[in-house]
């Protein structure tokens, strides 16, 4: 299983960005700035969006998901219990993942925007996906709501998950780091010597890594225990 991006170009007006790189079964992290491409890259992964050149190639990739940033793209159920059972899942069974105190006659979007967020991917993550792009997916939620989606991103058995975002504090546990600096994707290596190739770190990975503990993991217990580390 792998997905190939080889040789992508994308030019919107006076901005481009190209892409190559193989992505293995594991988890990617895609850092950038705001407008850098993240999106853009997502959706010519998903094949929703043509390249100008170059091509994707999903080798043993039948079934893909492509989680967009703002839930409420997703909705097609009126209430709670109608869109979980849109996945083919068990409404109480996904309440209970998501957390939310709500029941199935609720009304999908009476829900705030962070719990719809929760419903939401607590269907994604409850379905077993080959390739799995997730577009912020920490986006309107709080830290416990974060680590709630990295658990269940960490019990993913298989396949390629890739994740674009923004986040500066709370992630999964990451295989491999990637970043779009200056319109390209760079491609950063393997955790956990990825950090120091890494542009757009966080400051506090930055930090540690000054002062010689580069985390071994970007969970909240890998960059714990760089802190807590003397040295190396």
């Amino acid at each position: 299983m792998r997905l190939v991006l080889d040789h992508l170009i994308v030019c919107h007006q006076l901005w481009s960005l190209t892409a190559n790189g193989i992505f293995f079964p594991g988890v990617h992290l895609v850092s950038g700035d705001v407008g850098s491409g993240k999106s853009t890259l997502a959706l010519m992964m998903a094949g929703l969006l043509t390249q100008e050149s170059g091509t994707v190639i999903r080798d043993d990739i039948p079934q893909m998901m492509l989680s967009f940033q703002f839930p409420e793209y997703h909705v097609t159920g009126l209430t709670v219990a109608e869109e979980c059972r849109s996945w083919n899942l068990d409404p109480d069974a996904v309440i209970r993942s998501a957390g939310i105190d709500v029941t199935g006659e609720t009304a999908a979007l009476s829900l705030s925007r962070g719990e719809l967020k929760r419903l939401h991917l607590a269907c994604v993550l409850a379905r077993d996906y080959d390739l799995l792009l997730l577009d912020e997916p920490f986006s309107s939620l709080d830290c416990p709501g974060k680590e709630w989606v990295c658990r269940q991103m960490n019990k993913r058995a298989g396949g390629i998950t890739v994740i674009f975002t923004h986040e500066q504090s709370i992630f999964p546990d990451i295989d491999h780091i990637w970043e779009i600096v200056g319109g390209k994707l760079a491609d950063c290596g393997d955790m956990p010597g990825a950090v120091v190739r890494w542009q757009h770190a966080p400051p506090l990975v930055k930090k540690l890594m000054c002062a010689g503990r580069s985390p071994l993991a970007l969970t909240p217990e890998g960059i714990r225990e760089a802190a807590c580390r003397t040295r190396g």
